[in-house]
């Protein structure tokens, strides 16, 4: 969806509670849905567009390296705790 209709929306809502008219029920799920719509649009404006996607991806992979990759390699004795004693509730 684009932002300029979920703009209308919240505009929409804004009215609504600014009206005065709505009970308390409707009212509340007006201001959610304010709140709901601000967060999506802040969300919306951090977010990297499609088209800037694909560049921002071949960017990265150019800088992308393996470090330490198979020859770090750990000792499965390590996490066995066989020999630790437990103490069980009489």
């Amino acid at each position: 969806m684009e932002s300029e209709k979920l703009i209308e929306v919240r505009d929409w809502a804004k009215n609504k509670i600014a009206s005065g008219a709505e009970p308390p029920g409707p009212w509340f799920q007006y201001m959610k849905l304010v709140e709901t719509l601000d967060a999506i649009l802040s969300g919306m404006n951090s977010v990297t567009p499609k088209g800037n996607l694909l560049q921002w991806v071949e960017h990265q992979e150019t800088n992308l390296r393996l470090v330490g990759g198979a020859t770090c390699q750990q000792d499965p004795a390590q996490h066995h705790f066989f020999d630790v004693p437990v103490q069980l509730p009489t």
